[in-house]
């Protein structure tokens, strides 16, 4: 939110350099992120001065340029060559005298120098509109008043306005502070701590008054609920025009882009006292305004021009024959106001936040006026708000007020009352605080009083703070007006040590993130709020088991990751489009899945490889990441945390273009691999991913078994390998069933440790590195048996998958 330093000072009185009052509000909860400066004109129009042309000749070189003299006001007159056709002897004219920056139409700066043109020295430059910024005329240079003094800066000439904006991080609690009405009650409670006495001045509607009353439009509300209170007040003979300089600079300052009249001061009120209003062209409304829900499926077209379909629960602002405007949304392209408006019906209103946010979040819509109504903005100024636009819209456009101010308000919203106790409030702060400063904080803040007591207080919160309706509240309130820094600490240092088994799940997760940090890893932490869109991308991965957020920030933050990998390949992305290319990263995090039994949330550790090995150096070649490798920094991880006796087996996850999963008993600790092409292809990678999902649930569940012993093997094992060359379409899953069905007894362990594809092989073939381990519990094993158990092993890859050995 941005608020404008001139504007706030409108409200409260103060003479504080911005960054102190920056500092200030940031204390009071406002954190003020930066502070900009803003000029009505860029640059501000600084070395520019007002010029007297004493002397215009022809140019002696050139037909269309002309050569003044020109008087500056310091008794020097400088010699101007100029194009301009309209400039004459006598005009008082705008120059930029040497070392003036100005700016062109895109903003880009250019400065003023001595120059020549045409063989004649030229000292500044008499400048057109454009050029100054001040318009968009380039038909000749401006020519100024004849009373002005010459030297007189330009920048008083045009009223610059020279403003400071705070850009307000504002939480959304805080809706009370939402405008710069808001800020200034705030501001005015800190200076108060501060012993520094300001009067909040708010704008005056003493002159509001009905003209006549000749254009009257009945207000039917049909659901007080939705709408607790609906004002409403015509006005006639309104001009629709661009609004003056001052309006247009204030919304300007504060980033809005001008309309016209009518659209700006509704924009300036919503900004300067928090409450929305909208105006419709009265002429376009027909009956009475009608404020209701209406069928689902009705189409409605917006002002963006775009035709929506209405929800049963959508409240508009309706006449009787159909909406006008999607209440505290966004208004109708069929109603608004236009160049050829002559009366509206302007409407201001307090709508249920819930029923705003509901809209606003099912058409995909945030405006200034859905961001506030949502938020909740106070009850009690609708009224009031609705007269300061009228008469601001009479200033600017012209017109009479033409009916009586209809306020439907049939049941009153109350201020909140609370009970504050003395004692709490201690407990909570960490430091007694004196009654009367606690008193005299919450006066400042516009709480009253109504009743006191040893024990505490008994307190009326006023309604426009929807955020204070309970003592934790108050006391919040009172704490961030006393000032946290303002608290005393003590000295002392306490601390308890407790008992946490060495398994514990935090400790665990700190050796194996040291682990991996020795490795050259790096912890990433990702959103667990993802797309829907993710679990097209696996047949893993189902529709109907997403976790789905009621209020959705927005699309890509719509559900609950079912799966690890696509966040770790949204960071692989997002660095390597910034020239990062060689990655190693890893996460704890959990997934979330709606099953027909539940909900369940499992723990993961994901690990992410790609690119070189190693930094890039002269003194050694370059050599990418590969699943050997990979497979080493896993089986890395189980090592360190003593998890030996696990067994490969392929990996049952469509992700993988090639993978293993590493189990223990009957449980999966691990799958990895290489990621397919086309799922890279989804996040723009061109190159090769790797990647590793742990259940780190069942790894933790290792670790927590009581230990149990068995005998060592008294025969040794004995491991062969064969470098099999098969089809691309062949998968380590195939070899490995095939390996278990023809051995059952003896083969012990079937490892894939290498992948090779490209130069030297053939065309649509590939080469596995498997390697077989081979025990017998009863004898030491024959090399004749050895040999028979590979024949074997071999003769069924050859048969089954068209495998055979390379040399």
């Amino acid at each position: 939110m941005k608020i404008s330093y001139n504007w706030l000072k409108q409200f409260i009185k103060i003479d504080w350099n911005a960054a102190d009052t920056a500092a200030l509000l940031t204390d009071l909860g406002l954190e003020v992120e930066v502070v900009e400066k803003y000029q009505s004109v860029k640059g501000g129009l600084d070395g520019v001065v007002v010029g007297h042309v004493l002397t215009c000749e022809k140019h002696p070189n050139a037909d269309r340029l002309k050569v003044t003299t020109v008087n500056l006001g310091d008794g020097n007159p400088v010699q101007i060559v100029c194009g301009a056709p309209n400039v004459a002897a006598g005009q008082k004219v705008p120059v930029a005298t040497i070392g003036t920056t100005l700016f062109d139409k895109d903003g880009q700066p250019f400065k003023i120098g001595k120059g020549k043109i045409r063989d004649v020295e030229s000292f500044g430059m008499i400048c057109a509109e454009d050029e100054l910024g001040l318009g968009k005329s380039h038909d000749g240079i401006m020519v100024l008043d004849a009373n002005l003094k010459p030297g007189t800066p330009a920048a008083k000439v045009f009223n610059i306005e020279d403003d400071e904006i705070f850009e307000v991080g504002l939480t959304p609690n805080r809706a009370d502070a939402m405008s710069h009405m808001g800020v200034a009650r705030d501001l005015r409670a800190g200076l108060l701590q501060r012993n520094v006495h300001a009067e909040l001045i708010t704008p005056s509607v003493t002159k509001f008054k009905v003209d006549k009353r000749t254009l009257k439009i009945d207000v039917d509300v049909k659901d007080a609920k939705l709408a607790p209170r609906y004002c409403g007040v015509t006005i006639s003979g309104v001009k629709v025009k661009p609004s003056p300089e001052w309006l247009q600079n204030r919304l300007k300052a504060i980033g809005l882009t001008p309309k016209n009249n009518i659209v700006d001061v509704t924009n300036y009120v919503l900004h300067e006292l928090g409450q929305p209003l909208h105006a419709f062209d009265a002429a376009k409304i027909n009956g009475k305004v009608i404020v209701k829900t209406v069928e689902a499926g009705t189409k409605f077209l917006t002002l963006d021009d775009v035709e929506r379909t209405l929800h049963q629960e959508d409240l508009m602002i309706c006449d009787e024959k159909g909406p006008l405007c999607m209440a505290g949304v966004f208004g109708g392209k069929l109603s608004g106001v236009t160049e050829t408006t002559k009366d509206i019906f302007l409407e201001s209103a307090y709508f249920n936040p819930v029923t705003i946010r509901k809209t606003a979040k099912r058409h995909g819509l945030s405006t200034d006026a859905s961001f506030r109504f949502e938020r909740g903005i106070d009850p009690t100024i609708t009224d009031y708000a609705l007269k300061r636009a009228a008469l601001l819209i009479q200033e600017v456009a012209g017109g009479e007020i033409t009916s009586d101010l209809i306020d439907v308000y049939p049941k009153k919203i109350e201020d909140f009352p609370v009970l504050l106790n003395f004692g709490k409030a201690a407990k909570l702060i960490g430091q007694e605080l004196p009654k009367e400063t606690i008193k005299k904080i919450l006066a400042s803040l516009d709480i009253k009083v109504n009743s006191i007591s040893d024990a505490g207080l008994g307190l009326v919160v006023p309604a426009y703070r929807v955020d204070v309706n309970r003592e934790i509240d108050v006391i919040e309130e009172i704490l961030r007006v006393y000032g946290y820094n303002n608290i005393n600490f003590t000295k002392k240092f306490n601390a308890t040590v407790s008992y946490s088994a060495r398994t514990e799940d935090y400790k665990v997760q700190n050796i194996i993130g040291a682990q991996l940090t020795s490795l050259g890893f790096h912890e990433m932490m990702a959103n667990s709020l993802t797309t829907a869109d993710y679990v097209k991308l696996s047949s893993m991965l189902k529709e109907e088991h997403n976790v789905s957020m009621l209020n959705p920030l927005s699309s890509d933050l719509a559900v609950m990751r079912q799966s690890m990998l696509f966040s770790a390949l949204e960071a692989v992305s997002y660095n390597i489009n910034r020239k990062n290319q060689d990655l190693k990263l890893f996460e704890f995090g959990k997934t979330y899945h709606k099953l027909p039994d539940g909900y369940t949330e499992n723990k993961h550790l994901s690990m992410i490889v790609t690119g070189q090995r190693l930094q890039e150096n002269w003194g050694r070649p370059q050599q990418a990441s590969d699943f050997f490798l990979f497979k080493g920094y896993v089986n890395t991880v189980l090592s360190r945390l003593g998890i030996e006796k696990i067994q490969n087996q392929p990996a049952n996850n469509d992700i993988f273009s090639e993978g293993i999963a590493l189990v223990s008993g009957n449980e999966v600790l691990v799958e990895l691999g290489t990621v397919k092409k086309s799922l890279l292809k989804e996040f723009d990678i061109k190159q090769e991913v790797l990647f590793a999902d742990f259940n780190w649930s069942a790894v933790l569940k290792l670790l927590t078994n009581k230990i149990r012993f068995t005998d060592i093997p008294r025969y040794p094992e004995v491991r062969r390998d064969l470098a099999l060359l098969v089809d691309e379409s062949v998968s380590f899953d195939a070899i490995y069933k095939i390996a278990r069905q023809s051995e059952k007894s003896l083969l012990k362990d079937v490892n894939l440790f290498d992948v090779y594809s490209g130069k030297n092989l053939p065309e649509g073939k590939k080469s596995y590195a498997v390697s077989f381990t081979i025990q017998d519990n009863s004898k030491t094993l024959t090399d004749e048996q050895i040999d028979k158990i590979m024949r074997k092993l071999t003769h069924q890859f050859e048969s089954e998958l068209g495998a055979s050995l390379r040399a």
